[in-house]
C-alpha cells in the first residue's frame, strides 16, 4: 500500500473544532510536524477536510 507524508503547515488557533480535531486524529499537533500514513480513502477524506492547513507529498 501506497504512503502519503502529510505536513501541518498553518495553525490550529482558532479553527473550527472539528477541524482541529479532524488534524489531531491525523496525528497533527505542532507547525511543521510531518506523519506518514497509508492511502487509504478514510485518511484521504481527513486530509481532503483540512487541506488548506496541511502540505501532503507522496512518500
Amino acid at each position: 500500500m501506497s504512503k502519503i507524508k502529510v505536513t501541518l503547515k498553518k495553525s490550529l488557533i482558532g479553527r473550527k473544532k472539528d477541524h482541529i480535531g479532524t488534524a489531531k486524529a491525523l496525528g497533527l499537533s505542532k507547525i511543521g510536524k510531518s506523519i506518514e500514513h497509508n492511502d487509504t480513502p478514510q485518511v484521504r477524506g481527513m486530509i481532503k477536510k483540512i487541506e488548506y492547513l496541511l502540505q501532503v507529498e507522496e512518500a
